[in-house]
C-alpha cells in the first residue's frame, strides 16, 4: 500500500494531538514538505524529519516519542512513502545510513546540547568524532513561525506583548487644509503674496505658495470574538489594544452583536483595558452575525464618518449564520466608503484551504486583500496590505 506524504502528516499530526503534543495544520504541512525533500529512507530518518518539524518544546520530547513509537515502530504495521521519493523513473537514491537515536536519557535538554528553548549544538559520537544533533528552534523563532493557536498560556503573553508593538501605518491621503510652502506647492498663495509685498514697496518679490496637507487614512478594525475564533482572539485583542493606542484607530467586536471598544481599548495599561474590553462585549465566544454587525457598523459609525476613505480591517473566519447574499449585500456597502478593505483570516493558513461556500465566500470578492494573520510572522503580511498605498491587491 502507497500513502502519500501529507496523509501520513495529517494522521500522525492528529495522533500526536491525541497524545499531548500541540501540534496543528501548520505543522503538518510543514512535515508534509520536509517528506517531499527528505526522503524517509530509513526509520531514524523519518523521526529526526518529524521531530525538527513538529516538537516545538524540550517537554514534549517523551510524548512525541511514545507516539512515534506506537505508529512506526518495530512492531507497527509498514508505511511505504515510496511516492514521496520524487520521479518513480529517477536513478535509485544512494544508500543511507542509519542516524543514531538517541536513547531516552538522552531526552533531557543538558544531555541532548539543548539549553532553554533549543540552541543549535553538537556531541561526540561513541569513537570519539563529532556528531551533529539536531536542533530546536529558539525561543523567539518558535513564536514567529507557531500558530496561535498552538501557543502555551505563557506564550500568549509574550506574543501580546509582540503584537501590540506592531504598527499598522495606512497609507497617508491629502486633506482639504492646505500649508504654506516656501519651496513650488500646488498653487500660489495669493493673500499671503500681497500681504509679503508691502514690505517691498508693492512689488511681489517672493511669491508664497500653498501645498495640501497629508495625514494617514483612518483605520478601523472589525474583530470577530465567536466561539470559532476564540484560539485567536486573546491575540488579536492585543493588536487591537496597539491600534488603538498606537494609531489611534477604531476597534469594534462582534458575535452575536457589534459592540464599539475604543474607549476601552484606549487605556495605557493592557490587562485593564483587556478587562473592560471582556466587559464591554456580553457576547463572547457565541455565534456570528456577519452580515447584522456590518449592517450595525454602517448604520450607526460608517456613514458619519468612521470608514469614509478609511483601511478596513476584518479579522474573521467567515462562519457567519447569515445568509451568503445578506453579507454581500453590507459588505458591497462597506465598499463604496473604504479606501482599502483587508480580510484576516487565520483559516486561510490551513492546508487545502479554499473560500468557496458560505460569508467568507460571499465577503471576498470586495478585499482588496485577503491574508492569514495566524501567527506573528503572518502579521507581517497583515501590515504590508494595511499600508499598501492602491486598491486591488488580491
Amino acid at each position: 500500500m502507497v500513502v502519500r506524504p501529507g496523509v501520513v502528516a495529517v494522521r500522525f499530526v492528529e495522533a500526536l494531538h491525541s497524545g499531548g503534543v500541540p501540534a496543528g495544520t501548520d505543522r503538518a504541512a510543514r512535515f508534509a514538505a520536509a517528506l517531499r525533500l527528505v526522503p524517509p529512507v530509513t526509520r531514524d530518518r523519518l523521526y529526526w524529519t518529524a521531530r525538527t518539524t513538529l516538537v516545538a518544546d524540550a517537554e514534549q520530547l517523551p510524548a512525541f516519542d511514545a507516539v512515534f513509537d506506537r505508529i512506526f515502530g518495530d512492531d507497527a504495521p509498514p508505511v511505504d512513502l515510496a511516492d514521496s521519493r520524487g520521479d518513480p523513473t529517477a536513478p535509485p537514491l544512494p544508500d543511507v545510513p542509519n542516524e543514531t537515536r538517541p536513547a531516552a536519557a538522552d531526552n533531557r535538554p543538558e544531555e541532548r546540547g539543548v539549553s532553554g528553548a533549543g540552541a543549535s549544538s553538537s556531541s561526540g559520537g561513541g569513537d570519539g568524532s563529532p556528531r551533529a544533533v539536531p536542533a530546536l528552534a529558539s525561543a523567539t523563532e518558535r513564536l514567529q513561525h507557531t500558530a496561535f493557536a498552538e501557543l502555551s498560556e505563557s506564550e500568549v503573553d509574550a506574543v501580546r506583548h509582540l503584537v501590540r508593538r506592531l504598527v499598522l501605518a495606512t497609507p497617508q491621503r491629502r486633506t482639504r487644509r492646505s500649508r504654506a510652502s516656501t519651496r513650488n506647492g500646488e498653487r500660489i498663495d495669493v493673500r499671503r503674496t500681497v500681504r509679503n509685498a508691502r514690505k517691498t514697496g508693492g512689488d511681489p518679490v517672493a511669491l508664497v505658495h500653498r501645498r495640501r496637507r497629508r495625514r494617514p487614512r483612518p483605520l478601523v478594525l472589525l474583530c470577530d470574538v465567536s466561539g470559532s475564533m476564540e484560539p485567536y482572539t486573546r491575540v488579536f485583542l492585543a493588536l487591537l489594544h496597539g491600534s488603538v493606542t498606537g494609531a489611534r484607530a477604531e476597534a469594534f467586536v462582534f458575535s452575536t452583536r457589534l459592540t464599539r471598544l475604543t474607549r476601552p481599548l484606549a487605556r495605557r495599561d493592557p490587562d485593564l483595558a483587556l478587562r473592560r474590553a471582556a466587559e464591554a462585549a456580553p457576547d463572547w465566544a457565541g455565534g456570528t452575525r456577519l452580515a447584522s454587525s456590518l449592517r450595525t457598523f454602517l448604520d450607526s459609525y460608517g456613514r458619519r464618518g468612521a470608514a469614509r476613505g478609511a483601511v478596513v480591517v476584518i479579522l474573521s473566519d467567515g462562519w457567519a449564520q447569515d445568509e451568503p447574499s445578506d453579507v454581500a449585500a453590507q459588505m458591497a456597502r462597506l465598499r463604496r466608503l473604504a479606501h482599502r478593505i483587508v480580510w484576516v483570516n487565520p483559516r486561510k493558513a490551513a492546508t487545502g484551504f479554499a473560500p468557496k461556500v458560505g460569508g467568507m465566500a460571499a465577503a471576498l470578492p470586495f478585499c482588496d486583500a485577503f491574508v492569514s494573520g495566524h501567527s506573528l510572522a503572518a502579521l507581517d503580511e497583515v501590515a504590508a496590505a494595511v499600508s499598501h498605498p492602491s486598491k486591488g491587491l488580491l
